[in-house]
């Protein structure tokens, strides 16, 4: 699976709320402008050695990066007396090979987080970040001035910020995503279409004319919508989104959830899903060939317009769900500074410049103008060949509002990005993260009961009639009870701490 920048298939994925995976950047050349305000000076005396910063992020290495690496490095050393060693680790092997360094001590000063990767309330518990709360204050007030509040207050861990989340769409919202041709073929509409239930009419008639397409395309970590926020991913520990109580329940008990597997298993059953979805990991092949007819995904503005892009045929969607900010949605892309570091101030002004200066934003993101990219407006850009060496995923780098537009791009873009992020609605829970060290091995072995029963009940491979109560009483065995009142304990005191 290709993660460049162009990439839908990553972009579909709800951890993330990755779409802005797809915003494509460039930047002026030659010597840049000068720095946007608050985005940081040599504050250093004229005779003060300059200062490597070691920067690990995620994301295939690139062919370019030391040529671009040497381009960057020319500007912060004027700009804030620095100099930057870019590092990028595979997809895959980031949060395993970032454990480990980080357990050793090999020097960092700066590294990529999330909650979908190198696990950032896990890791700020265990010490690997810094505390930033005073360095944002002292050294990154252009990161305050630019941030949506939201994303702070939703990134601190218990209480405290350790990482400065990427600005790029606040909420999360789901999508019923459509094959347009095929909908064009059959004269299909998505009026009244947003239930998971008010599929089943478009399925069928894609079942009955279509053999070699997959009517509803997901994969082993599908999860119907139940209306409810989980405290720890795909741990049957949730809490209703429009609870009063802010009470903890186990989501495969409520009423929510049965209807929703119920009908995943009817779908199942009249062959509107791939029979070995449980143990898919995506059905990028499917998608990338054309067949299939609906999925869902995480959207954002204009994702249409992206998605039929990459795809290379027209793609529509319609909502599934409000737009809601999570805790993961907000955690979704995070640059953090070691608590290994031994220039903690300077980092953080690197940071503050990546966020704040779009010379250095686009430098970083699509490379050199004219090498590999070229400008075809103020802020448009066109990929040239070369990019093909120099493909950076643009969500994980920073403030993606900073990016260049394509000429697909409306000149409205960012705007709409804005007012999208206005739009969201905050999780009850916003801001709670449950610390599981009391219960970790309660924790430990009802992940095993997941791995036995989470993927087949919730892509309708089993009657969840026979499985649903089996695995509710192995969970319960496994210690949920006990978890869940721990859960509710810290989230009573949190609650109590808002009001």
């Amino acid at each position: 699976m290709k993660h460049g920048k162009k990439s839908a298939a990553l972009l579909s994925l709800v951890l993330a709320g990755l779409l802005a995976l797809s915003a494509c950047s460039g930047n002026s050349g030659g010597n840049g402008p000068a720095a946007s305000p608050g985005s940081g000076s040599n504050t250093q005396g004229g005779d003060e050695k300059p200062v490597e910063l070691i920067w690990y992020t995620i994301g295939t290495p690139q062919k370019d990066l030391d040529r671009v690496n040497e381009e960057v490095n020319k500007y912060t050393l004027e700009k804030i007396n620095a100099t930057v060693q870019m590092n990028m680790l595979d997809w895959g092997d980031y949060s395993q090979k970032m454990g480990v360094m980080t357990a050793s001590g090999t020097p960092v000063d700066i590294m990529f987080t999330a909650s979908w990767a190198f696990d950032y309330v896990q890791n700020a518990r265990k010490g690997a970040f810094m505390s930033i709360d005073e360095l944002l204050k002292s050294h990154g007030q252009g990161i305050l001035d630019v941030l949506d509040p939201a994303f702070l207050e939703g990134s601190k861990v218990d209480g405290v910020n350790y990482g400065i989340p990427a600005n790029k769409e606040l909420p999360a919202q789901e999508v019923w995503r459509f094959n347009k041709k095929l909908l064009d073929k059959y004269n299909l509409k998505l009026d009244g279409v947003r239930t998971l239930e008010s599929l089943e009419p478009l399925l069928a008639t894609i079942k009955a004319n279509e053999p070699n397409v997959t009517p509803l395309a997901i994969a082993k970590d599908f999860m119907p919508l139940a209306g409810y926020d989980y405290l720890i991913e795909k741990m049957p520990m949730a809490v209703k989104l429009d609870t009063k109580d802010f009470k903890v329940v186990n989501i495969l008990e409520t009423p929510e959830m049965q209807k929703e597997l119920d009908t995943m298993r009817k779908y199942y059953q009249a062959g509107y899903i791939a029979t070995e979805a449980a143990t898919l990991d995506t059905m990028n092949d499917a998608i990338l060939a054309g067949n299939w007819f609906t999925d869902r995904a995480a959207t954002q503005p204009f994702a249409d317009n992206l998605w039929s892009a990459s795809y290379g045929y027209p793609v529509v969607s319609t909502p599934a769900g409000e737009p809601t900010i999570y805790n993961w949605s907000v955690m979704g892309s995070m640059q953090a500074i070691s608590a290994n570091s031994e220039h903690p101030e300077k980092a953080m002004e690197f940071l503050n410049l990546l966020n704040t200066d779009p010379y250095l934003r686009n430098l970083i993101d699509s490379g050199i103008e004219d090498v590999h990219y070229k400008k075809t407006g103020d802020n448009v850009m066109e990929n040239l060949p070369e990019a093909q060496n120099y493909d950076m995923p643009t969500f994980s780098l920073g403030n993606v509002m900073l990016t260049y537009l394509t000429k697909d791009d409306p000149a409205t873009k960012w705007e709409e990005f804005k007012t999208f992020n206005a739009s969201g609605k905050p999780s009850p829970i916003l801001g709670f993260n449950f610390n599981g060290s009391n219960v970790a091995t309660e924790l430990a072995t009802l992940q095993n009961v997941k791995e036995e029963f989470w993927s087949t009940l919730m892509t309708g491979t089993v009657d969840p009639k026979e499985y649903l109560p089996k695995a509710i009483e192995k969970f319960k065995t496994a210690g949920l009870d006990k978890v869940i009142a721990e859960a509710q304990k810290q989230l009573d005191a949190w609650v109590a701490e808002q009001k």
